[in-house]
């Protein structure tokens, strides 16, 4: 079995150790070591990342009961020897966030009788399902305020082998799924879990935590939230984006919602003025287009770059002055071509039955009411082409 120092130690960020297998499987080429420093997946919480004799370890596993460490290159075993740095950036902010996750969980199980379910430590921010179905801002508000009290207090954390009978004399959160030897990370008064993660020594590690919202799971709550240097992060983050806001809509940062929701509702007006007089323009060019097409049963234009939202437009205003008379809009564009086919109300005619028979020279797909189908595919032959086969189907 592999010593693994993470459990002695979780600040110790280099080691030494000798090789004991270097081979690879479907992940890559990996090392397993007498001992590591390096903390596989496992509890919800991610790997450590770092290197071994210089070369960058990308993932750590334990596999079949062994630590596997998949490095970018194929690591030389050399004289058998290798040296160990981890990610420390990495491993603290995964200390802080599990505490954290500890502690959280530990304030809605105990406080409000809410139980976690799940854990997950991402990238950027950490989810704990909780088994209820909504929370409260009131509730919110009091749980953050007594985890970073709890945090504050700076409570020791405390980790200790100890058989599974003597774990049952310690007031658990859950049952013991293991049989042997079970890890407790313990803090006193406040949590007493089986858990394979590293922790900090005290829970003033941790710093601060704070909720980022919660969505429902089924029937559970995703409890967003960050711990650490990640608060800060956040909090950076945030105060960039009011910084370059400000620099757009010059008003003091309590007025920003206020004001962007004004300008917000001025856009919508704006948007709804143009399309009112889109519209417009559309009937004129519309009765422009019947005008230049007395007598003729079928009606067909060609266009450049034109929207298939207009072509839909068009066809409504022509189609309804039009009852005796058939359709055909097409829009040539860089790489496609899309259109609309239609009948008026005097025609007896499907015009799905056209549109399937010409969609795949474009390979295209399309669909609609019997007199009136819209489609699109790729620009295979010209605009005018397709027309005129639409044509001799009609």
């Amino acid at each position: 079995m592999t010593r693994r120092l993470y459990y002695e130690d979780p600040y110790q960020m280099e080691f030494e150790s000798t090789i004991i297998n270097i081979d690879e499987d479907e992940r890559g080429s990996y090392a397993v070591l007498e001992e590591t420093a390096f903390y596989p997946t496992g509890g919800g919480q991610p790997h450590d990342t770092g290197k071994l004799n210089g070369i960058e370890v990308i993932d750590v596993e334990e596999l079949d009961g062994e630590v596997r460490h998949y490095t970018r290159e194929r690591l030389s075993d050399g004289d058998g020897r290798v040296y160990g740095s981890i990610d420390q950036a990495r491993r603290i902010d995964h200390m802080q966030q599990h505490s954290g996750q500890h502690i959280i969980s530990a304030v809605f199980h105990d406080d409000f009788g809410v139980p976690t379910t799940s854990f997950h430590l991402g990238k950027d921010t950490v989810t704990i399902d909780l088994d209820t179905e909504k929370l409260s801002d009131r509730l919110l508000g009091q749980a953050e305020d007594q985890v970073n009290r709890i945090i504050r207090a700076n409570y020791p954390v405390v980790t200790k082998w100890v058989s599974v009978e003597e774990a049952e004399q310690y007031p658990l959160r859950k049952t013991l799924a293991v049989e042997d030897e079970v890890r407790l990370v313990i803090i006193p008064e406040i949590d007493y879990n089986g858990c394979g993660g590293t922790h900090p020594n005290a829970t003033g590690e941790v710093m601060a935590a704070k909720f980022l919202g919660w969505t429902k799971n089924k029937k559970q709550v995703r409890l967003e939230f960050v711990c650490g240097y990640r608060v800060l992060d956040k909090l950076g983050q945030k105060h960039q984006i009011l910084t370059e806001m400000k620099q757009i809509v010059p008003k003091p940062e309590q007025q920003l919602v206020e004001e962007v929701q004004e300008l917000i509702k001025a856009s919508k007006e704006k948007d709804k003025r143009i399309a009112e007089l889109e519209e417009q323009l559309h009937k004129y060019e519309a009765r422009e287009i019947i005008e230049d097409s007395i007598e003729e049963n079928v009606i067909q234009r060609v266009f450049l770059n034109r929207p298939i939202k207009t072509l839909q437009s068009l066809g409504k205003a022509i189609s309804e002055k039009t009852p005796e008379a058939y359709l055909i809009l097409i829009s040539e564009q860089e790489n496609q071509l899309q259109f609309v086919l239609a009948c008026g109300s005097d025609i007896d005619r499907n015009m799905n039955e056209v549109a399937k028979q010409v969609l795949p020279i474009i390979e295209g797909k399309g669909g609609g009411k019997p007199n009136f189908v819209q489609g699109g595919g790729k620009r295979l032959i010209e605009g005018v082409d397709l027309a005129d086969r639409v044509k001799a189907l009609l």
